[in-house]
């Protein structure tokens, strides 16, 4: 069974939010029992994704750091899997709760939850993986994209190199169900493959992200697991670390994920509420990560984050309006500067 530190409350994956600037200003702030990367998909890296690596960048503060891919093609994701490992990761999350069409219309994300069989083939073939990295095998005898090879090398040295000595663990992100609620079956056809967590979101594939997580599933889930050697954790419309503690006490669950919450608040795993001064310093500290980590991005990628710093203070609105149009870090910074002097900050 995995060691985290407990009460069990990570970082969830969320697509185009936890990237490697998010995931250091979280790591930064405050403390997570564990940290999830955004998912990246394996068919992608088996065919040379160079490009996707970024989404494999972290800093050692981000520990345990949990690599999260999806996919629908066995061999890809054994490939991934011994990637993940190279790079130095703390484990590899298998993602089959990702709601989004051009996802599931590929048979991969929630869309695995009508493919039992397959979704056991993965988990084996990723355990597989990771094993044969533990054993030994390099990243040309698995067969990864020889685009790729140097790349990951170069990343596994920022670690201090692939760490042999252990076998990482592996886990499933999913739902309760495709279009209606299964999650007591869902488990039952996932126990078998034997993962070593899994992570229930409480809404099905067809509610996207819509009303409320049931979490009464989510404890019936939590039942079947049970007694098996598995971790099982929740996830869904956790509002702040006392709720999150609730959840985990109230729904028999062993732990917990945190998503939407987390959004534009770095401290929420520490409870600490932010004054003004500090959002605004935030907004800064984020901004200069990523013009110092992908200064070839375009600042498109984080006007999103800036706006969610500004909440819940006199000007908020006025400022998210211009933080939305930034394209530098020299924008970012002139306009926080303006708002701190007309605000007396």
């Amino acid at each position: 069974m995995i060691n985290f530190r407990r009460p069990i409350i990570g970082l969830s994956p969320m697509d185009s939010v936890t990237d490697a600037p998010f995931r250091e200003m979280i790591a930064r702030h405050s403390t997570p029992s564990f940290i999830v990367t955004e998912f990246s998909n394996v068919e992608g890296l088996a065919r040379g994704g160079v490009k996707m690596l970024h989404a494999f960048l972290y800093s050692e503060r981000e520990r345990p750091i949990i690599a999260q891919i999806y996919g629908v093609e066995i061999e890809s994701f054994y490939k991934a899997a011994v990637m993940c490992c190279f790079l130095g990761f703390d484990g590899v999350d298998i993602n089959m709760g990702c709601p989004m069409s051009k996802v599931a219309k590929r048979g991969s994300g929630a869309a695995l939850i009508k493919t039992p069989e397959l979704a056991r083939q993965i988990i084996a073939t990723v355990k597989a993986g990771v094993r044969d990295f533990k054993n030994g095998i390099s990243l040309e005898e698995a067969g990864v994209n020889p685009l790729l090879i140097d790349e990951v090398k170069n990343m596994s040295e920022l670690h201090g190199g692939a760490e042999r000595a252990r076998e990482i663990p592996v886990s499933v992100k999913t739902r309760i169900g495709f279009d209606k609620d299964i999650a007591e079956n869902w488990m039952s056809e996932l126990l078998p493959a034997k993962p070593d967590m899994i992570t229930v979101h409480g809404r099905t594939l067809k509610q996207l992200y819509s009303g409320r997580a049931d979490w009464d599933s989510i404890r019936r889930a939590s039942r079947v697991v049970r007694g098996a050697g598995i971790l099982f954790l929740g996830n869904g419309d956790i509002q702040n670390m006392q709720d999150a503690r609730d959840k985990i006490s109230e729904f028999e669950v062993d732990g917990v994920m945190v998503g939407r919450a987390v959004q534009g608040n770095p401290w929420f795993f520490t409870e600490h509420i932010p004054s003004v001064s500090e959002k605004l310093d935030a907004i800064i500290e984020h901004s200069e990560i990523l013009a110092n980590m992908y200064p070839q991005i375009w600042f498109v990628h984080i006007r999103k984050h800036l706006a969610w710093y500004a909440n819940e203070f006199s000007g908020a609105k006025e400022l998210r309006t211009k933080l939305i149009r930034v394209s530098t870090f020299a924008d970012v910074k002139e306009i926080v500067e303006n708002f701190r002097k007309e605000n007396n900050l």
